[in-house]
């Protein structure tokens, strides 16, 4: 014996259907902040990921460039500076004092 009670049946349909309501109005405020959420993003101008990474690896590369050109600057201004101590003297160095003409007897 099976009994139909007709209240049941319409909360089941009422519920049913609240059901698939909230899910509809789910998936819509996914939607609105997702909107939001791009708006937002879309206005702080941020950068891609892959341009960042490319940015980045330039910026590591120019790094270690610099770093070998300063060691080799090193590397010559030694060298200059050992070139130019043999070619001065302590004699060259001094001021040799001339007398003018004229006033050498005096």
């Amino acid at each position: 014996m099976q009994t139909t009670n007709r209240f049941l049946d319409d909360m089941a349909k009422v519920a049913n259907s609240a059901v698939s309501t909230l899910t509809g109005i789910k998936g819509e405020i996914e939607a609105v902040v997702r909107q939001q959420m791009d708006r937002l993003l879309a206005d702080m101008d941020l950068v891609p990921r892959d341009e960042f990474d490319a940015v980045k690896a330039m910026a590591a590369k120019a790094r270690s460039e610099q770093e070998k050109l300063e060691k080799r600057v090193v590397k010559l201004e030694a060298a200059l500076a050992k070139k130019a101590a043999p070619k001065t003297s302590p004699k060259a160095t001094k001021a040799t004092v001339k007398p003018k003409p004229g006033k050498a007897a005096q």
